[in-house]
Formats: structure tokens, C-alpha cells, sequence
């Protein structure tokens, strides 16, 4: 039997990712660090799962790792043949995603995000594992680019998170151009993941400060935060709030999927695609969607842009559609749902009491 190894498992798009794939008989090994995410996401993965009737845990092997250090990837590879489940293809999570703390300490940010890569990509050509999915970033994109975004859009990221992003795609271009019979990679650039699997078992559980609207709403909405700040109401767009497109992430697991089915199934190929609904959304038309799907009301206040926003900011996702039949099945009914229910019975996060 062979296996995916999935760096970043635990995380939020992780956890999700190898839910769905261990529900399509994929083989797991899940390397994290669990420095932004918790063990009890994998531990409600196999919940989950057993809830649907299946034993998960034969097919998932958690293993805590930094993979800044080269051994501990080699180690794992050097389990998998032991274990007689050698990994024959990457997902790759892993890495630091707070803009703001990019700002902060770009040092960290190069460091990890990108030497891991580099040593990934390295351990994976030593054992012939030769097939990976990156979870790449919208943020490659910059400001300049007028919404829908295509993929040969503009790269310019404004900021070191999304500049260690695209350097990490140019990382794996250059060991795919110098082993082009060989390297199937994709590069996945998504938008706005929100939402939770709708059982409220996984979802997004920040640490620290949120630096993303979906989970302020959520602590806004049960009380746990006083009101939620919207960054400027005199944006050129329909009711002067910024624009984004929110993508479910069980619709961005299932594209992980449909990804890596494809590089399996072709010849030796670098892909780039967008996923994303193709829909923008105002911050008060989610305030209002959230309210009227959950019944409740989300105080908040205008306050001043931020640097660095843009008023929309939207994917072309038709490539995704036409190369691996992808398309999102969730709406932003969905999302509210989803997001207020993982929150109301995770009201702190995986560490809460409750979990305890």
C-alpha cells in the first residue's frame, strides 16, 4: 500500500484535506509541528470518521516535526518503506500565514516557509517520491490586478508572506525544469478558505489574533468579541466595504483531490490553478448573510482602510474547472452555517475547556 504524506495536517485546510482523503481510501502520514495547529484536529478527523463508520486509524499515521530539519522529513520516508506504506506523493501545508506577523518578522517567515520547502522537495527526489500539491496563496497576485484574476495575472505580493509564497513556486520550477521527466507539481493559489466541516468537530482555530474576517464574525457573533471592525466603507464598490471571494473549505479540500488524481493520472507536468468560487462578496453582505443564516446580529463599526488592502479581490477559477472538473459545491450560506456552528461548540478553539 502506498501513501500521501500531508505536511501541515493539523492546520485548517490540513485537517479537512485528510478527512477527505481518507474517505477515498488514500493512505495518510501527517507530518506538523503543531506550533499554529493541535493534535485534537486529526483526533476529531478519526471521530469524524468513525461517526460514518469507518476505523481511521489504520490509515493515518500522525508524526510531530518541523521539517526545517531535513532528517526528520528522511526519517518519515525511511518509516513509510519500514511500515511497508512507502509515500509516493506530498501535500504540502505546512508554513506560517499571518500577513501581519510576515510584517512583523519577515526573518521567520523566509526561514521557515521557505527552507522547509527547499528541504522537502530535496528528501523527495532522494526516495523517487516525485508528485506534489503546494498550497500556494491569492497573495502572489499583489494589488495590481483587476478582479477576476487569471492565473497569468500579475505577480506582485506586497507583503513577506506572499513573497516567500511565490518564491517557493519558483523553488519548485527550477527543480522541475532541471527534472522535467520526472516532477509532477501543482501550485494551488486560493482565495478566502472559511467555513468548518458541518459535524462542528474541525474548523478554524486561529492562534492569537485572527487576521482573517471569518473567525472575528464567529467570536463577534457568540459574544466572545464586542464587535467586529470593517475597514473602510468608501471602497468604488456597491456599498463602499471591500470585496473578497470565500471559498468552503471542504469544496477547497475536494480540489486538493481532484489535483492530485490528476498529476497521478498525466505525464510529468508544473501546474498553477486558481481556486475559488468566482464570487466576490462585500463585507456587509456577509454581515447580513451571516444574520440572517444564523439568526442573530454581528455589531460592528467602520473603521480606517488598512495598508495594503485592495477594494476586491476575486479568482478566475475556469482553468480549475476545465483541467481537473473542479468546481465549488458550498455557497456563502454555507460557510455562515458552518463557520457559527464549530464556533458555538468550540467557543475557544480545539484547547478550550471543553476539550480539555
Amino acid at each position: 500500500m502506498e501513501s500521501i504524506l500531508v505536511t501541515g495536517g493539523a492546520g485548517f485546510i490540513g485537517s479537512h484535506t485528510c478527512l477527505s482523503l481518507i474517505k477515498k481510501g488514500y493512505c495518510l502520514y501527517v507530518l506538523d509541528s503543531f506550533v499554529n495547529s493541535s493534535k485534537l484536529s486529526i483526533s476529531n478527523v478519526i471521530k469524524i470518521l468513525e461517526i460514518d463508520g469507518l476505523d481511521a486509524t489504520e490509515f493515518i499515521d500522525i508524526v510531530k516535526g518541523d521539517i526545517r530539519n531535513k532528517s526528520t522529513i528522511r526519517d518519515l520516508f525511511l518509516k513509510s518503506i519500514a511500515d511497508k506504506k512507502p509515500i509516493k506523493s506530498v501535500i504540502h501545508f505546512a508554513g506560517l500565514k499571518s500577513v501581519a506577523e510576515s510584517v512583523r518578522n519577515p526573518s521567520i517567515y523566509w526561514d521557515t516557509n521557505l527552507i522547509s520547502s527547499l528541504n522537502l522537495i530535496e528528501v523527495m527526489l532522494e526516495f523517487d517520491c516525485l508528485t506534489i500539491v503546494f498550497s500556494s496563496s491569492a497573495t502572489v497576485y499583489g494589488l495590481d490586478n483587476k478582479s477576476p484574476i487569471k492565473e497569468n495575472g500579475k505577480l506582485n505580493p506586497n507583503n513577506p508572506y506572499g513573497n516567500t509564497k511565490l518564491a517557493i513556486e519558483k523553488l519548485f520550477n527550477d527543480f522541475f525544469q532541471s527534472n522535467k521527466k520526472k516532477l509532477k507539481i501543482a501550485n494551488l493559489r486560493y482565495f478566502n478558505p472559511v467555513g468548518a466541516h458541518p459535524s462542528g468537530f474541525i474548523g478554524e482555530d486561529p492562534k492569537g489574533i485572527p487576521n482573517n474576517i471569518f473567525p472575528v464574525i464567529a467570536k463577534v457573533a457568540i459574544g466572545i468579541q464586542k464587535k467586529l471592525n470593517v475597514f473602510g466603507n468608501d471602497w468604488p464598490t456597491v456599498d463602499g466595504t471591500g470585496i473578497r471571494d470565500y471559498i468552503h473549505v471542504m469544496d477547497l479540500a475536494e480540489g486538493h483531490i481532484r489535483m492530485l488524481e490528476f498529476l497521478e493520472n498525466n505525464e510529468s507536468q508544473i501546474v498553477t490553478l486558481n481556486l475559488g468560487t468566482g464570487i466576490g462578496t462585500s463585507v456587509l453582505q456577509l454581515i447580513n448573510t451571516y444574520e440572517k443564516v444564523n439568526n442573530i446580529k454581528i455589531p460592528f463599526q467602520f473603521v480606517h482602510r488598512r495598508s495594503g488592502d485592495v477594494s476586491e479581490l476575486v479568482a478566475d477559477s475556469s482553468f480549475a474547472k476545465k483541467l481537473i472538473n473542479w468546481a465549488p459545491n458550498k455557497d456563502l450560506k454555507d460557510m455562515c452555517k458552518d463557520s457559527f456552528n464549530w464556533q458555538l461548540k468550540n467557543p475557544y478553539g480545539f484547547n478550550g475547556p471543553q476539550n480539555n
